[in-house]
């Protein structure tokens, strides 16, 4: 199993124990309240940062963190995703965090974690989002070295109707990982960490995500789309019965040079069906590539390694999951990695310029 990975843009910080400050420059009264809008999706109709308690790091990242909140009043939990302006502009990183907002407001789905609330004030923004207490899907391989044929089966079906349910909306995802898929409490998948999703309106030529997982024509730089996705669901099937990756080097560029050339050398003891799923996902051809032929997420659906899976059942997630996470209650942070608590400091304010980059945030 190899070690963690790091995308272009990872996760982001909220820093420190305690009550996480200031908010929309009230008291601190006020709640996360859920409701749902005529679209039928949950959104908070009301909330300051001064309601919410900071009870542990689970995430960090290049240029933020994800503390677990506690609502105040209400005793909800939340995950709360903050990222500094500064970094961000530094970093280049302001469009992926509009495309992280604009896509994740949009969807509603199972499989999908669920965003509430977006603010920012003079330094930071913040995404108020569902926490997910089961942790990485990348946990638990790195634990086990490798899953059974019957959990990658399982896992692959829930993240097959999350894609298709994206590409449903013209949405690709661009980081398919183990890192990205959490589990809840009960075992079921949830998609999370959407910097690099974006609404397609044409083909776009983004070099971003994780080189591991990288379609042959993002390292191309000739324009890609939803394809991509079908390629990392290949190398995700792969990496989640073999415990590694198919293409793996020390360098970014030993890798892209094997992602090109596409030579698999599949372990003989997977299942005779999941191999043939691999090899047809994994073709450089996106023309040719499973999934992004005339009948699109259908055919994948449609394969033989998935002949067992009754398709109607799954995004009512009634397939039986094969782990259950530990988690003694909502807030349970424990299947989560420890990180230490950031120093509290007042980042400086942005200038006026920049800040207006997010005034829609």
């Amino acid at each position: 199993m190899t070690a963690a990975r790091s995308s272009c843009a990872l996760g982001a910080k909220v820093g420190g124990s305690g009550t996480t400050g200031g908010g929309d420059g009230d008291d601190g009264e006020g709640s996360a309240r859920a409701a749902r809008d005529q679209s039928g999706e949950r959104r908070l109709v009301h909330l300051n940062l001064g309601v919410l308690e900071s009870v542990a790091t689970v995430g960090t990242g290049t240029f933020g963190r994800v503390v677990l909140v506690q609502d105040r009043k209400t005793k909800s939990y939340f995950a709360l995703k903050s990222m500094k302006i500064v970094d961000l502009i530094r970093l280049k990183q302001q469009q992926h965090v509009h495309n992280e907002k604009e896509v994740l407001m949009e969807v509603n789905h199972p499989f999908i974690v669920k965003l509430y609330w977006t603010w920012h004030d003079e330094r930071c923004l913040f995404m108020l989002m569902e926490f997910i207490p089961g942790g990485e899907l990348f946990s638990y391989l790195r634990s086990r070295g490798r899953f059974t044929n019957d959990m990658g089966l399982f896992f692959s079906s829930e993240i097959v109707c999350a894609l298709e349910y994206l590409h449903s909306k013209n949405i690709v995802y661009r980081d398919l990982k183990p890192e990205n898929i959490l589990l809840d409490r009960h075992g079921h998948v949830k998609l999370t960490d959407f910097g690099f999703s974006k609404k397609l309106v044409d083909r776009t030529c983004t070099l971003c995500g994780t080189p591991e997982y990288l379609a042959p024509e993002i390292i191309q730089g000739k324009g890609h789309g939803l394809a991509v996705d079908w390629w990392a669901l290949g190398v995700l099937i792969f990496e989640m019965l073999s415990g590694y990756p198919p293409f793996f080097d020390d360098n970014p560029f030993g890798i892209y040079q094997k992602v090109l050339s596409a030579k698999l050398n599949i372990p003989h003891q997977l299942d005779f069906y999941v191999k043939d799923l691999i090899r047809k996902l994994l073709v450089v051809d996106k023309t040719k590539r499973l999934g992004n032929l005339k009948g699109g997420a259908e055919d994948v659906k449609k394969h033989k390694w998935f002949q067992s899976i009754d398709w109607d059942i799954v995004p009512q997630r009634k397939l039986k999951p094969i782990i259950v996470p530990e988690v003694a209650h909502d807030g349970d942070s424990s299947n989560f990695e420890v990180y230490p608590e950031e120093k509290r400091r007042k980042e400086p304010a942005v200038s006026q310029q920049d800040l207006e980059i997010f005034k829609n945030f």
